[in-house]
């Protein structure tokens, strides 16, 4: 089964993601992190992000893996673990340009097809209930005010020892948001099926409770129509 989490940067889809998959015993998929990993590397090995063709070349040459660690996944990027390199501010400035590259994300989104096929999950990216599962049992697109997902993401740096002004994240979200809502492969946009939930105010343990009222609600849904059957 899979329970799809879309949303825009810091609307709090991963930590969501990963207490709902610990409450339901499935296991959490961060897509977002092959795209940060992708971006790590090319940073690291001096290779421009605005170069395509160098980008998807390098692409090819990576062997991503993921190792489970309770119902979260460790991400390795070559064998070498990246956990929590792919979410230095470097990364998070430059992620949005390698995304929105056609070739790589559809390589990468055939991967995430794959992994996904091999047992219980929740799937959190941007494209994940519209182009990767659109299938998926169930599809939520979280939303938060800019002010507040600015909050969260400096206090997420903060957490690691890192100092970035509110202002500057603030600049970077609403770029990222109109990158990614305006590329031209699978661009950021909530599915028709998808319910909303605005997260700005809310505690991250009610936005969980709330999905899975829903998940309750769906699995009662489908032991009826069995039952009619």
């Amino acid at each position: 089964m899979i329970i799809a989490i879309d949303g825009p940067a810091a609307s709090g889809k991963s930590t969501v993601a990963k207490l709902l998959a610990e409450r339901l015993n499935f296991t959490h998929f961060d897509t977002g992190a092959m795209y940060r990993a992708v971006t790590w590397f090319a940073l690291r090995q001096k290779v421009n992000i605005s170069d395509e063709k160098a980008l998807v070349a390098l692409c090819r040459k990576l062997k991503m893996t993921f190792a489970p660690e309770g119902t979260a996944k460790k991400v390795f990027l070559n064998g070498q673990e990246i956990t929590d390199e792919i979410r230095s501010p470097e990364v998070d400035a430059g992620v949005s340009m390698v995304a929105q590259i056609p070739k790589l994300r559809e390589l990468l989104v055939k991967e995430q097809r794959q992994i996904g096929e091999k047992g219980n999950f929740v799937v959190d990216g941007r494209d994940i209930g519209t182009a990767v599962f659109p299938k998926a049992s169930l599809k939520i697109f979280l939303t938060a005010s800019v002010n507040e997902r600015a909050k969260r993401r400096q206090a997420d740096f903060l957490n690691k020892g890192e100092e970035v002004g509110q202002v500057w994240l603030e600049k970077r979200i609403i770029s990222r948001d109109k990158i990614d809502s305006t590329r031209k492969s699978n661009p950021l946009s909530k599915a028709e099926d998808a319910h909303v939930i605005d997260t700005t105010e809310k505690p991250v343990e009610q936005v969980v409770d709330e999905i899975l009222a829903l998940y309750l609600k769906l699995e009662s849904d489908q032991e009826q129509k069995i039952y009619k059957r």
